[in-house]
């Protein structure tokens, strides 16, 4: 039944501008479509994509609660959702979708027109006590046995939007009937491409090679540890390694998963003639490099917001086979209380994954 009554008040991280962020009372969340469902918070993340904002490029008005991964307990649901009951432990696909609308039918989830953004002033939870999740039924999902409840916050984004970026890039070749030899990705936003030693490995990369590219040791040890390559933005000259490894010709193809130009030119530089940039960063800005030198590089571009639900199942499954892989991925874990101070050291790459609990 849709309550339009409640007024309880709860805990919510808002933001109030550029590197500012508060935790204060803002009213809890309430059934208002019979698609709803409402969730209680045990553990939020703050995502890379978050800090487009809390640095101020990405502009936005002020006084919406920030984020969209959390894992919850399911408090209440409309009369429509009939997939989750009440007191089951669930997780969303970081972004809303009707599954009705025409880009949802035909595969396009990340551009459904009915889904708002979670953490925006559209659809103002994510980072607090309580979260309203439109559309339950196919923006849900539950949370496996076999995986640790806090684990799956990377599920939320970071390893499903990697994993549709690898694979993106690599149905591309495939399509071109090429197999990619040479793959440069991120290490953070993007671990699902860091896979060479993983069990599922022939599915995602045959025997190709992978190279991930950071300006964080710590990261770059983590990438390592999955079997990539590392290289340092700070020390290694990449596009001279890649190129020297590659026979001159570069990356068959890159996953930029930063969002910002200085990425996104390295991606162009590395990338060979032909090949594939995979862009699942969140840009703020214009194209590093023209029309002309696109051209003339015969590149194959594929950018914007990843299309999760159709590639879930298959991501989760190697994400569950792999877990142990990701054991020390969060590297702090703080109270909502302390999202600023959370804020402040994510921010200022001190940590390579934060956690909000409640």
């Amino acid at each position: 039944m849709i309550n339009i009554c409640e007024t309880k008040a709860m805990q919510a991280v808002v933001y109030e501008g550029p590197f500012s962020i508060s935790v204060k009372e803002q009213p809890k969340p309430v059934i208002l479509a019979e698609s709803d469902a409402i969730l209680k918070v045990q553990v939020t993340g703050i995502c890379g994509s978050d800090l487009h904002m809390y640095r101020g490029h990405q502009k936005t008005t002020t006084g919406h609660t920030m984020g969209h991964e959390f894992i919850g307990i399911v408090e209440d649901i409309g009369s429509e959702v009939s997939r989750f009951k009440v007191g089951q432990r669930v997780m969303p696909i970081f972004s809303p979708m009707c599954m009705n609308c025409w880009f949802c039918e035909h595969g396009y989830t990340n551009r459904c027109t009915n889904g708002p953004s979670f953490g925006s002033m559209a659809l103002n939870v994510g980072q607090s006590e309580y979260v309203r999740v439109p559309y339950a039924e196919s923006t849900l999902e539950a949370i496996p046995d076999e995986v640790s409840p806090e684990q799956m916050i990377i599920m939320c984004d970071i390893f499903p939007t990697g994993y549709y970026g690898a694979m993106k890039a690599l149905m591309k070749l495939k399509n071109g009937r090429e197999t990619a030899e040479s793959i440069v990705g991120g290490t953070l936003y993007a671990p699902s491409v860091l896979q060479p030693s993983f069990k599922q490995q022939p599915l995602i990369l045959g025997n190709g090679t992978v190279y991930a590219v950071d300006s964080v040791e710590d990261r770059l040890e983590e990438a390592r540890k999955m079997g990539a390559i590392p290289l340092n933005l700070d020390t290694d000259d990449i596009p001279a390694i890649v190129k020297s490894v590659t026979g001159g010709r570069g990356a068959d193809a890159v996953v930029e998963s930063v969002g910002n130009q200085a990425a996104l030119k390295l991606a162009f530089d590395v990338v060979r003639p032909c090949g594939v940039i995979s862009s699942i960063g969140f840009h703020q800005s214009g194209f590093p490099f023209t029309g002309f030198e696109a051209y003339s590089k015969n590149i194959d571009i594929n950018m914007g917001r990843a299309a999760v639900r159709p590639v879930f199942g298959e991501g989760l499954k190697v994400f569950a086979e792999n877990q142990d892989k990701f054991a020390d991925f969060i590297t702090h874990r703080m109270p909502l209380a302390e999202a600023p101070k959370a804020y402040e050291i994510f921010e200022k790459r001190q940590a390579r994954k934060v956690v909000l609990t409640l």
